[in-house]
């Protein structure tokens, strides 16, 4: 068995240990947010596990894990039931939100988020756990009601040996690869923003500057709410004592009708060493949106991960004519001008991530997606999204090849097509898998 002989810095389990995470919004009236209490640390040489252990782990995360030193344990839950009216009467309180971020809102499903998770916690210290592996944060929907659900799965160490307890959003394949990278694994975390897609009428007759049919207040609005969910994913990983955030998994969910939805960012907060002085240029903390795998190749290449970098541009479609009743009368044949628009669209989105990679220095910009979103009176939002990477002499992996295991794609053994399930998994839920009532 390959032996984890990384070790967090003194200063940062302390940190982990004594501190208590928070999520910070600014101008929130509820700090209730907070972690007020860590899980317990499993004593050394006292994890006595039990004669049968349910786990949501797959044979392949099992042996991916035994490889790093740990075991098995038991499927951890925690969840947090409000009233959907709570927050369906804050939404209708809002009149005339052009756009941009809802606190009251942000903070709402922010605080359900935390007291499920918290829950979660607490199982993993009644189950002696040294951590939990695949921790999620889900909304579920349900009559009348919203559910904040996490879970996970306990994972124990082999040898006993005392260390603060880990939580982590990558499941036991991804765990892997981020330890034998150089990823120490040290908590869960998440930033969210509620925001508004422009509740009230004639959005685009409130804005005046207008280039090539980009409504630039708009995507300036859009491109500040997106970077609030990346600065309170950093800021959560900060106070864990973290050098960087990897995995990250960036979800839009729908709340409710009325025009607003929630933007959530989830990751695993860790400490890498050979980081260190990157990370120090990075503001302290490094980003990325990779997947462990991916983490695994660059390191192994010499490059590590920068910041995960965002651009946003969102124009009107109003200023072609009525493209709409264009396309529907229309069968064959390309439409210059709306194809020179969209175009125009996706360049100015890549132009934005193009000079923020320029402005930090970056090598390379990996892993780049572009989202198209339609938001209200023909306006289009195009996202694009990447990972700014640097080469960094000297950087090496703990094992020369990656396991096979790590890389194999467990098969859905179960299909349900009826259509009636909350398409919630309580061993392979990813964030954001909801069914939607009005709100």
């Amino acid at each position: 068995m390959q032996e984890d002989n990384h070790q967090l810095p003194e200063d940062v389990i302390r940190a982990y240990q004594n501190e208590p995470m928070m999520q910070s919004y600014p101008d929130s009236q509820s700090q209730e947010t907070s972690h007020s209490e860590l899980p317990p640390i499993a004593p050394e040489g006292s994890v006595n596990l039990p004669g049968t252990v349910y786990t949501g782990l797959s044979g392949n995360e099992m042996f991916c894990l035994d490889r790093i030193g740990y075991k098995p344990g038991n499927i951890v839950v925690g969840n947090s039931v409000v009233a959907i009216g709570i927050i369906g009467g804050e939404i209708a309180g809002i009149k005339s939100v052009l756009g941009g971020e809802i606190k009251q809102i942000t903070n709402m499903i922010a605080k359900g988020r935390v007291e499920a998770i918290k829950d979660l916690e607490e199982e993993i210290g009644q189950n002696q756990g040294n951590g939990a592996t695949g921790v999620t944060s889900e909304l579920i929907f349900h009559p009348g009601n919203i559910e904040f659900l996490s879970i996970g799965s306990t994972i124990h160490r082999s040898d006993g040996k005392l260390t603060p307890s880990i939580t982590s959003s990558s499941d036991g394949q991804e765990f892997y690869c981020q330890v034998d990278a150089g990823y120490m694994p040290i908590k869960f975390v998440f930033g969210n923003v509620a925001y508004s897609i422009g509740i009230g009428k004639n959005i685009v007759g409130e804005f005046k500057e207008m280039f090539k049919g980009e409504i630039t207040q708009y995507s300036g609005i859009f491109n500040t709410t997106r970077y609030i969910a990346l600065q309170r994913i950093i800021d959560e990983a900060k106070a864990a004592g973290a050098n960087s955030v990897v995995g990250i998994k960036t979800t839009v969910v729908p709340i409710g009708k009325n025009g607003v939805e929630e933007m959530v960012m989830v990751g695993t907060a860790s400490y890498n060493e050979q980081l260190a002085s990157l990370a120090e240029a990075c503001g302290g903390v490094i980003t990325s949106d990779l997947t462990a795998e991916e983490t695994w190749n660059i390191t192994k290449l010499g490059y590590a991960p920068m910041k995960l970098i965002l651009g946003t541009s969102v124009f009107s479609l109003g200023v072609v004519g009525n493209i709409k009743a264009a396309l529907r009368s229309l069968v064959h044949g390309e439409v210059n001008t709306l194809t020179q628009l969209l175009y125009q669209a996706r360049e100015e989105s890549f132009k934005r991530v193009k000079e923020q990679a320029d402005e930090i220095g970056a090598d390379d910009v990996l892993g780049i997606k572009t989202y198209i979103y339609h938001l209200d009176n023909n306006l289009v939002e195009f996202l694009t999204i990447g990972t700014a990477t640097k080469r960094v002499p000297g950087l090496v992996t703990k094992s020369d090849q990656i396991l096979p295991q790590a890389l194999i794609n467990d098969k859905n053994t179960f299909i349900d097509l009826t259509g009636k399930s909350l398409n919630t998994n309580l061993t392979t839920t990813g964030v954001g898998n909801l069914r939607s009532n009005n709100v």
